[in-house]
């Protein structure tokens, strides 16, 4: 028994040691996870992911919604820790996966980088090491994109931030920026035998349908508009933490100069004390406490919102002209 429970040990050790390389999600998940976030427009909505943990690989073979708390007033997290406990223990019993590997969640526009989420894989990371989170945005979805995304924080980040020492000193040292918050797994999506012959079935033999011209249908003007909107929201939001940034240099400068004129002037008393054969006082300031430097942590999620929304703008901007470049081909013909 010794033995099992040694090789046991040494094989949970290597598990943890490999890190996480790519996400296998099931066709099912995928349709359930996109089903409840647009029947819940325009509300947010998250969900579980249960699933396996292999090696690199995670798979993710099962999801359940979380009760909606806008609609359930009054509810607390002890609630909501029964209900996913019941929920897994009645997949236990009809031979589910009940293993946690994640979560889900509805965004707006990819506006998904905020504290809370932060927050959230910190709570899960207590007790599930190698866990992910997948957003989905119903507006990207709706240009034709796939709409889903699957994250997990970088190892270094996390254990700056469990450390509460994401401040700019400690960044600058481990040489930590706002692009090594988040890191984007490669997702891949599998079906049983069964769907896939069915799919098979249901493609048509390459006749254009309604749905091939659609694809030619141009960038909506309000979610262009609406990407600019945000971008320009989340410059002004950072010229504020950098105006919070210089508040706190420059009281920090004013604090200090007047410890260091406080301390030369007991330094100065101390030595006529001396002089006078008397005791000298203590050069300890008891009213002096340095100041606390402000988190970086708000400051690095606004940055990387505000690359998201500028790269959203790019991408459409770039698939309206690809179409108007196509159409007018298909005009000249």
């Amino acid at each position: 028994m010794a033995g099992l429970n040694f090789a046991a040990s040494i094989g949970k050790k290597a598990k943890e040691d490999i890190p996480v390389t790519n996400v296998q999600v099931e066709g099912i998940v995928v349709a359930k996870i996109i089903k409840h976030c647009k029947e819940c427009l325009p509300n947010f909505v998250t969900g579980q992911l249960l699933g396996l943990d292999i090696g690199s690989t995670l798979e993710i073979t099962y999801s359940f919604p979380f009760p909606n708390k806008v609609e359930e007033a009054g509810g607390d997290e002890d609630e909501d820790a029964s209900y996913q406990l019941e929920m897994m223990r009645c997949l236990r019993e009809v031979n589910v996966d009940n293993n946690t590997v994640g979560w889900y969640q509805s965004t707006f526009v990819g506006s998904y980088q905020t504290l809370e989420l932060v927050e959230t894989f910190m709570s899960y990371q207590e007790s599930i090491k190698r866990c992910v989170c997948i957003v989905y945005d119903p507006q990207e979805a709706a240009q034709g994109s796939f709409g889903l995304k699957v994250l997990k924080l970088k190892e270094k980040f996390l254990n700056l931030f469990k450390e509460g020492k994401v401040t700019a000193t400690t960044l600058n040292q481990e040489g930590v920026t706002s692009k090594d918050m988040f890191q984007e797994l490669p997702i891949t999506v599998t079906n049983s035998s069964l769907v896939s012959a069915m799919f098979n079935v249901l493609q048509s033999d390459g006749q254009a349908d309604q749905g091939t011209f659609d694809r030619l249908t141009f960038v909506e003007p309000d979610l262009l508009e609406r990407n600019l909107e945000f971008m320009m929201e989340s410059v002004d939001e950072y010229h504020g933490k950098i105006y919070q940034v210089s508040q706190y240099h420059r009281m920090s400068a004013r604090h200090e100069l007047q410890h260091q004129q406080w301390l030369q002037k007991r330094k100065q008393e101390n030595a006529a004390r001396r002089a006078a054969g008397e005791d000298p006082l203590t050069e300890e300031d008891p009213n002096y406490t340095p100041l606390t430097e402000p988190s970086r942590m708000e400051s690095f999620l606004i940055s990387n919102q505000t690359t998201n929304f500028s790269e959203k703008v790019v991408t459409l901007g770039g698939q309206a002209l690809q179409k108007l470049c196509i159409v007018e081909s298909l005009y000249q013909k």
